[in-house]
């Protein structure tokens, strides 16, 4: 994969959003009472059911207990429609989960008018990245961060994320959180002013704090220079390749991840479009996502898969590696069990006839038909 060189210096987006900030504060645009209240009432309905998951394990959302053994959290579960004018994407967001991944998970589901009664699979068990279990890791394949709190050791957070679309694609490399920002002034970038003017749509230079800014209430600014991990006023769109390099997350994960998130805490910004781990029953699983165009460099997917299953397997289990190729060509997130307890069966061949009876059948073939052959003469 390509690892892009980090710069630390301030980048112009980075620093307009906070001299912005501290410049148009005092006169932030607020959203009016209805505008509150019903923002109140989609982060709390947001959050209900993903909660209601968790109190099994009586953690807050997003949240996981490190696995003592193995490499695997969380589990699937199915959900069943009960509001006909609900869409895929608010289940989505109330379980936790980002929109490719509910709709690579639920294909023959209409995504807009999913019907009360359809039994929608919510795809919540994850395989933790191969990467060091310290700070933030942002999958950039998965569309999913984790984060590793260095005061609550045991625990892993995960949230579904939007990443650069291809043209403005979120680099890869190790970097850090720096400076955070409430209620953050934006400023449309050069490029995006340029292409808004020539649509006869200029953009402001400064978007000042409130429903209309992309930022959303919350943002992270980061060392690598103009990218941030933010909030949105579109939470429609987290879990796709929508931004330009940012990190996107829903409103209630950034707003928790902020008060949280000490600065100078490292960002591990990684590809890992194939990922594999070992279940604590034993089981080996793999987990494969539609890789990134601008990532594949002479990245062979199916070498690396395979490569990473032999790691893990070593000399103890036997793997089909049929398996893993069907997967690497067909990447939908699922999980598929390769070795254990959860495995499938292999298929049984049917037993070849021993030779000798094999041998009495075509000699009884032949017999017959010199017989038959013989009378017709």
């Amino acid at each position: 994969m390509n690892i892009r060189k980090n710069i630390t210096r301030w980048g112009p987006t980075s620093l307009a959003v906070l001299l912005a900030a501290s410049l148009v504060g005092p006169v932030y645009a607020q959203p009016s009472a209805e505008q509150a209240e019903n923002t109140a009432a989609i982060t709390d309905d947001a959050t209900a059911s993903a909660e209601q998951v968790a109190e099994a394990q009586e953690l807050p959302r997003g949240h996981f207990r490190l696995p003592e053994h193995g490499d695997i959290i969380g589990e699937y579960y199915t959900v069943t429609v009960e509001d006909p004018e609900e869409t895929l994407i608010d289940i989505a967001r109330r379980h936790n989960i980002g929109y490719e991944e509910i709709r690579m998970a639920n294909p023959d589901v209409s995504l807009w008018v999913p019907g009360k009664g359809t039994e929608v699979v919510i795809p919540a068990r994850y395989i933790l990245p191969p990467a060091p279990r310290e700070g933030v890791v942002v999958n950039l394949s998965e569309l999913r961060l984790y984060y590793y709190p260095a005061d609550n050791p045991g625990i892993v957070e995960t949230y579904p994320v939007s990443v650069g679309r291809e043209e403005f694609a979120t680099p890869v490399g190790i970097t850090r959180t720096t400076v955070k920002v409430k209620d953050p002034a934006w400023a449309p970038p050069a490029s995006m002013r340029r292409e808004a003017a020539a649509r006869g749509e200029p953009a402001p230079a400064i978007v000042p704090p409130g429903p209309d800014n992309p930022l959303g209430r919350h943002a992270i600014l980061l060392a690598m220079p103009s990218y941030l991990i933010h909030g949105t006023n579109r939470p429609d769109g987290v879990g796709m390749r929508v931004s330009r390099g940012c990190i996107r997350m829903y409103p209630e994960d950034i707003e928790s991840l902020y008060e949280r998130l000490p600065s100078g805490t490292k960002v591990n910004l990684m590809d890992a479009p194939f990922k594999a781990g070992w279940a604590a029953d034993g089981t080996l699983f793999v987990q494969s996502y539609p890789q990134l165009e601008e990532n594949v460099g002479n990245f062979e997917p199916l070498l690396n898969a395979i490569e990473r299953v032999s790691e893990l397997a070593e000399d103890q289990a036997e793997v089909d590696y049929e398996q893993v190729k069907r997967a690497v060509e067909a990447p939908d997130g699922r999980f598929v069990a390769l070795y254990g307890p959860q495995a499938p069966a292999p298929e049984q061949e049917p037993e070849p006839q021993p030779t000798q009876q094999l041998e009495g059948i075509l000699e009884g073939v032949e017999l017959s038909t010199t017989v038959r052959v013989e009378g017709d003469a």
